[in-house]
């Protein structure tokens, strides 16, 4: 199969949607497809997998490049001629890539990972969010196919009315993401720092989180622990909230582990005790996979994507958002808790086997399959009413 992916982000930019691509990527190579990258201009690399990368004009906007429309776009799909066009989080150049897949009779999957409407309710933007739904509606309305991460995201598309709609999750490293990695020295020297960082003899339960420090994660939740017994807040990743958080937490035992990747990430998970997740606008929650991956009880406010991942009172706790000593509450269960710990992350882990990037890639392909058999039938219809 030839698969054109067109994406809003790609290297050497990081988050979801350049992970979720690499992957799709990393599946395509391994199992004998053919596929191109259309992504802004960034200083990606010249290719990935052996697949070339090309590079559209883009212009910056809150640190990341925003692809715009280019003439390039249809030249390098048409000439590509791919059996599918991959939308990754279509914005600006995404609808571009679908419509010209549409002139050239090429099928088409957009995958949608942003969610609108809790930007446009944290940003206050009012009346402008009826108008971002009808963008998104439009960009997905020219989609074979929409796919979405969790229950919560199609419920607003199809509120938005959106239709040709299908759930796919992400996958998740279960290798990588272990609970054996707690035996590792270098992992277990990152959990004796941590709990051992007030002083307390019988060491502190470490409370971790791991993505963006930006507005939209809702760090300042964290400032509802303050003052809770036996504590240790361990905070992995970087951004531009980065200095009022460490302000807002100023006096709490917390370690602030800066941006993490391979090896080290999986240690600082299997350092922590309990993760945490605080924001509300996920549309799924991959790190709240990699906490279950690694055998941890997860905490998460009961919105977005994290509705479909944590069973609450199994393998973790949902929080009400509106509710500081609610999440108080849930976190200081599992603190004064170790066998509650290790029976929520045991069912976490059980949570996610299955879920492998390799399980989910594959049916991404057959995702790709069914657009393609519609779009030849569709064909075959048009041409039979020429007849």
């Amino acid at each position: 199969m030839r698969v054109a992916i067109i994406s809003e982000s790609f290297l050497p930019t990081v988050n979801g949607v350049t992970n979720s691509v690499c992957k799709v990527l990393d599946h395509l190579a391994d199992n004998g497809h053919d596929a191109i990258v259309i992504a802004p201009a960034a200083g990606s690399p010249a290719s990935y997998r052996g697949f070339p990368v090309h590079q559209v004009p883009a212009v910056a906007y809150r640190q990341f490049p925003v692809g715009i429309p280019s003439p390039l776009v249809a030249r390098l799909i048409a000439k590509f001629d791919p059996d599918v066009l991959h939308a990754a989080s279509p914005f600006l150049l995404g609808a571009q890539g679908i419509a010209s897949a549409n002139r050239l009779g090429i099928p088409s999957v957009a995958v949608f990972q942003t969610d609108v409407a809790g930007y446009a309710k944290r940003n206050r933007l009012g009346s402008a969010s009826k108008l971002a739904w009808r963008f998104v509606k439009w960009i997905h309305d020219g989609a074979d196919l929409t796919l979405v991460p969790s229950q919560a995201s199609r419920h607003d598309l199809e509120s938005a009315g959106v239709e040709r709609i299908a759930l796919w999750g992400r996958g998740v490293d279960l290798t990588r993401y272990h609970p054996n990695n707690r035996m590792r020295p270098t992992a277990q020297a990152l959990h004796a720092v941590l709990a051992g960082a007030t002083g307390n003899p019988a060491g502190d339960t470490v409370v971790g989180y791991v993505g963006r420090v930006a507005p939209e994660k809702g760090l300042e939740r964290l400032a509802a622990l303050r003052g809770m017994p036996g504590l240790h807040l361990a905070v992995v990743g970087d951004g531009p909230s980065d200095g009022h958080i460490r302000s807002l937490l100023h006096g709490m035992p917390a370690t602030f582990l800066g941006r993490l990747s391979g090896a080290d990430l999986a240690d600082a998970y299997a350092s922590f005790d309990v993760f945490a997740h605080t924001g509300t606008e996920e549309t799924f929650g991959q790190t709240l996979q990699e906490a279950h991956a690694s055998g941890l009880p997860v905490i998460a406010p009961r919105a977005g994507g994290p509705i479909d991942l944590v069973r609450h009172g199994e393998n973790g706790y949902l929080f009400d958002p509106s509710d500081a000593a609610d999440f108080r509450m849930r976190v200081g269960s599992l603190v004064d808790d170790p066998a509650l710990r290790m029976r929520m992350g045991e069912a976490g882990r059980r949570a996610v086997i299955g879920k492998s990037w390799q399980a989910l890639c594959d049916e991404l392909l057959g995702h790709y399959a069914s657009v393609a058999t519609v779009s030849k039938a569709r064909k075959r219809v048009a041409v039979g009413s020429h007849a």
